[in-house]
C-alpha cells in the first residue's frame, strides 16, 4: 500500500472560477434597448400563457355570457350581482397563477443552462452573476422581484440606467449581483 504524499491534502489552493474578461472574446454587455426587445418578446409569449389559461376560465364561469348580457348606462351595482363572489374569487386566482407564472417563467429560465428567457436567447442575450456564472434560482428570484423596487422609480429610470451604467445594469441587476451579457 502506498503512503500519501506528504503535505496538505486537498492542494492547499482552492479552485476559483476564471473570470470572464468582458470586451473579450466575443462577450458584451447587453444595452438598453436589446433588452427592451426581449422584453417585449416575453411579454407576448406570456401573454400568450396568460390568455390560454383566461380564455378557458371566462367561458367555463359563464363570464363572456354574463358579460354579454351588460348594457351601456346600467346600473354597476346590478353588474356585481349579476358577475357575484365566484368570478372576484376566480379572478384573484387568476390574476395569482400569472404573478406565479411570471415569477416561474424568469427565474426557472435565467437560472437554467441557457440563463435566458425566450425573449433573451432569442437575441442572444444571458444572465449571470458578477463573474460571468450561471445564476442560482435564488438569484434569478431576487432579480425578479427586485424589477418591483426598479419600476417605483418614476420616468423608468431604474431600467434606463441599463443604457447609462458601465456595466449596462438596471437597477435590478445592482440589487441582485447579476450582469446581463450579449453572446456574439
Amino acid at each position: 500500500m502506498a503512503a500519501l504524499p506528504t503535505g496538505s491534502y486537498p492542494p492547499a489552493t482552492p479552485y476559483v472560477a476564471a473570470p470572464v474578461v468582458y470586451g473579450h472574446s466575443g462577450v458584451q454587455f447587453a444595452g438598453f434597448w436589446l433588452r427592451v426587445v426581449a422584453y417585449l418578446i416575453d411579454g407576448v409569449i406570456m401573454g400568450l400563457g396568460f390568455m390560454a389559461l383566461f380564455i378557458p376560465f371566462a367561458v367555463m364561469t359563464g363570464l363572456t355570457a354574463a358579460l354579454g348580457s351588460i348594457h351601456p348606462g346600467e346600473d354597476p351595482r346590478d353588474v356585481g350581482a349579476l358577475l357575484g363572489g365566484t368570478f372576484f374569487l376566480g379572478l384573484v386566482t387568476i390574476v395569482s397563477l400569472a404573478i406565479l407564472g411570471g415569477w416561474l417563467y424568469h427565474a426557472k429560465m435565467e437560472s437554467s443552462s441557457w440563463q435566458a428567457t425566450l425573449g433573451k436567447k432569442a437575441l442572444n442575450l444571458r444572465v449571470t452573476d458578477m463573474a460571468g456564472a450561471r445564476v442560482t434560482f435564488g438569484r434569478a428570484t431576487g432579480r425578479h422581484f427586485a424589477k418591483l423596487i426598479t419600476g417605483l422609480i418614476p420616468l423608468g429610470v431604474g431600467f434606463a440606467l441599463a443604457g447609462l451604467t458601465e456595466r449596462r445594469q438596471a437597477l435590478h441587476d445592482m440589487l441582485a449581483g447579476c450582469l446581463v451579457l450579449r453572446d456574439g
